[in-house]
């Protein structure tokens, strides 16, 4: 079985999933808004595109003719998906599921008032009287996000009417595409935030990783650990929306949800993507038997995944730029990381830095039933080795 894949965006995700469908013989085609991107540097080919702009997008599509379409990034023109659909094309993990959530406001809308998900109560705001407004009925502290982003660009929690001004500013300033508008959130009380790993399969069951515990900062992923240790029914409550939810928007492969975990009031859901997560990257430290990268490949080509095996416990921890340059980067302190037994670390070779920017991950891993905060604090302390020059 031979496909020609076509992967839309081109970040460290995304190298890392050329990698998954290269060991098993597939033609894959890199496309970013940028030259030298990861994924460009493993793939059979690149393309260096504006995926907002329709035009340039359909011309790549023409031009290379993949079987499958891989979205792996927020900012493309998602409504083409549906005529790259009925012309036969497989979107992954389907058209309505890569338009619904690139955009905040489909998928939050879909979750809360179409199928009855538990979520933070929300309003949006298009302009600031509306974002003023927005933040009297949701009250304060709130989280302001735009509806379109990545990487937790834009989004603050904003906590006083003083800053008010700047953190609308700020996410309108980091909406991605042409969607200028930015989503309110209460602010949930939660003792924990997981991802959970959802596989949707062509000729099997939806099935599941064990649940990965993560820390962001500024919105961004900054540790993950699996397995993260939860109650029973708050595990069963996540699968259950898990499943409501990959099932009202259709297609195989895997989907990262994010969930607040409450113990006084049980599991929120948060958000939602089609595709590996960046928490999942603490499955390359080989806690499962396949990768998050591995399972997403084979659900969407159709293969079989005969079961998910916890093999070991695992931590990531990512390795953050600290200023602005445009020349390859240099790292020091690998060597002292490597040292450590049972610690890697992955750089991702982007080409550039600017400041938090993730340029590298540290994993590491241990048996089944190691302390899990201990692991953690591995990861985090190799992690602050290294330096990026």
């Amino acid at each position: 079985m031979h496909k020609n894949v076509l992967l839309l965006g081109s970040g460290e995700l995304g190298k890392e999933l050329v990698i998954a469908l290269k060991r098993l013989g597939q033609t894959v085609i890199a496309v970013d808004n940028y030259l030298g991107a990861p994924a460009m540097q493993v793939a059979d080919g690149f393309e260096v595109i504006n995926m907002l702009d329709g035009i340039a997008l359909s011309e790549v599509v023409a031009k290379h003719k993949p079987d499958i379409i891989v979205p792996e990034v927020e900012a493309i023109r998602t409504e083409l998906f549906y005529n790259f659909e009925a012309s036969g094309i497989q979107i992954t993990p389907s058209a309505r599921a890569a338009n619904f959530t690139m955009n905040r406001k489909l998928i939050r809308d879909l979750a809360s008032k179409e199928l009855g998900v538990k979520t933070a109560r929300y309003v949006y705001a298009d302009s600031l009287p509306l974002f003023l407004e927005g933040i009297q009925s949701i009250g304060l502290p709130c989280v302001v996000k735009p509806l379109m982003s990545s990487s937790g660009k834009g989004q603050n929690v904003l906590r006083d009417m003083q800053n008010a001004n700047y953190v609308f500013e700020y996410a309108m300033q980091n909406s991605r595409g042409d969607i200028k508008e930015v989503i309110i959130e209460e602010f949930i009380e939660f003792d924990a935030e997981i991802t959970l790993l959802t596989i949707t399969q062509k000729n099997g069951e939806t099935i599941f990783c064990e649940p990965i515990g993560h820390v962001q900062e500024r919105g961004d992923y900054q540790e993950s650990w699996q397995p993260h240790i939860m109650q029973d029914e708050f595990l069963l409550e996540a699968k259950e929306i898990s499943r409501k939810i990959t099932h009202a928007l259709g297609g195989y492969g895997i989907w990262g949800i994010e969930f607040f975990l409450s113990t006084k009031n049980g599991v929120y859901f948060s958000e939602l993507s089609p595709r590996p997560h960046d928490t999942g990257m603490v499955t390359l430290a080989g806690t499962q038997s396949l990768n998050e990268f591995e399972l997403h490949v084979r659900a969407f080509l159709g293969l079989p995944i005969p079961e998910i095996e916890l093999l070991r416990y695992g931590a990531s921890a990512v390795v953050l730029a600290n200023d602005t340059n445009t020349s390859y980067p240099v790292f020091s302190g690998i060597e002292l990381v490597l040292n450590e037994p049972k610690t890697d670390v992955k750089i991702f070779g982007k080409p550039a830095t600017r400041p938090n920017r993730r340029m590298g991950v540290v994993l590491t891993n241990d048996i089944i039933g190691t302390d899990v905060e201990a692991l953690r604090d591995k990861a985090k302390k190799a992690a602050a080795l290294i330096q990026v020059n």
